[in-house]
């Protein structure tokens, strides 16, 4: 299926499942997204998260529960956060998860806000539409991953955000992945192939300490 070792893939690797694997992933992040409420904290919010895990029958995590609260939103993956945060009643928070079903790897991540503060509800918005912007690039110009985060800063700056530039993307595919070191997306030369590849936007408000994310599978 695949022409470069950066794709190589396993022989349990099913396009089919891993579409799978990427919708109980949304599933599950909408069960998390439930439970979050003002008072509460990452780490009692990483903890309910496992209540969510069982009901949806997760077979295990691929990468550790991400949530991020207030001002932590401008942390990278392997950031620590401020643990004394706990969300507010006007805020944001995004949750990131990295999750594998019937032996394929499902991550997706998304923003979304309590209370009714414009700003950071324009903030969660646009990280989803760049997303949306940069993977309709993919589709339409085949553009290499390299170029994809070339044209998110571009579009991100243009928007009046501003992009992480250490977030770059990463692979998926059956369990584990990691054993082809296939590297970031962005620093992939080629046209990703379609099924294999975790698109990540996370941004920045230009002057206020927060920023969202934004993350899913790159498909036709």
């Amino acid at each position: 299926m695949t022409a470069t070792p950066r794709e190589a893939v396993g022989a349990p690797y099913d396009p089919a499942l891993m579409l799978r694997a990427r919708e109980r992933s949304w599933a599950v992040l909408q069960g998390i997204r439930e439970r979050m409420r003002p008072g509460i904290s990452e780490e009692e919010a990483r903890t309910e998260a496992a209540e969510v895990f069982r009901a949806h029958g997760l077979e295990r995590l691929w990468h550790p529960v991400v949530i991020r609260i207030g001002a932590n939103t401008l942390k990278t993956f392997r950031e620590a956060s401020d643990p004394a945060l706990r969300l507010g009643a006007d805020d944001i928070y995004f949750i990131d998860l990295g999750l594998v079903f019937d032996g394929h790897e499902g991550d997706v991540g998304d923003t979304f806000t309590t209370g009714a503060d414009p700003a950071r509800q324009a903030c969660a918005e646009a990280a989803r539409t760049l997303f949306d912007d940069v993977a309709a690039a993919w589709r339409t110009r085949g553009l290499s991953g390299e170029a994809l985060y070339a044209f998110a800063a571009e579009r991100a700056e243009a928007m009046g955000w501003r992009l992480n530039h250490a977030i770059k993307g990463h692979r998926v595919g059956d369990f584990p992945h990691a054993i082809h070191k296939a590297g970031d997306l962005g620093t992939l030369k080629q046209a990703p192939s379609g099924g294999l590849w975790i698109l990540e936007i996370q941004i920045a408000h230009p002057s206020e300490p927060y920023g969202a994310f934004y993350e899913d599978l790159l498909v036709e």
